[in-house]
């Protein structure tokens, strides 16, 4: 039996290529890894496109958006469900269940390689688990929380983590932005 390697705190982030709604009208242009060299990246894993929880989660990020991109961090949702099943939930408006004004891409792990990678594959059901990684400008994977699926993550954590990170040093428990560090 072979042992598989995932993604580990204070290591490279798995590498991933995927296709993605870069481009919503073609649906053909792929994002990897390597194109967020150089700033923060906020990789969040979700179960299913038109469901209950998630777009509570992708909406509430995408409300907080300019916050990511103020401290230098892009946002990328994925799931194993098709690109032409984003671009559908892209352009369902809110009230419908849908996500439409969402400001950052989804990406397509269609082939459960991602999933598995970053240790949130589902594989008897085929779906993510709701995963979330904070990858730093390297490629070093500084963050990960992972857990059930009844769950939303909450946003203002997911900013106090980056933000934490980004400081450079000693942050003790309930630390907040522009407070001293150990």
């Amino acid at each position: 039996m072979e042992l598989f390697e995932y993604a580990k705190v204070g290591e490279p982030a798995p590498y991933f290529e995927m296709l993605s709604t870069k481009n919503l009208e073609t649906l053909e242009e792929t994002i990897s890894l390597e194109d967020y060299r150089g700033q923060w990246l906020v990789l969040f894993f979700y179960p299913h496109d038109f469901s209950i929880v998630c777009p509570t989660e992708i909406l509430a990020l995408s409300n907080r958006y300019e916050e990511f991109k103020a401290v230098n961090a892009e946002i990328i949702g994925v799931s194993t469900d098709s690109v032409y099943s984003h671009r559908a939930w892209l352009q369902t408006p809110q009230e419908e269940n849908g996500i439409q004004g969402t400001k950052y891409i989804l990406a397509s792990d269609r082939t459960h390689e991602v999933s598995e990678s970053y240790g949130v594959l589902v594989e008897e059901e085929g779906i993510a688990l709701r995963g979330l990684f904070i990858i730093d400008p390297e490629g070093i994977l500084q963050y990960a929380v992972v857990h059930n699926m009844d769950i939303g993550r909450s946003v203002d954590e997911t900013l106090r983590v980056l933000e934490a990170l980004q400081a450079g040093g000693l942050c003790g428990a309930n630390w907040e932005p522009g407070e001293d560090l150990l």
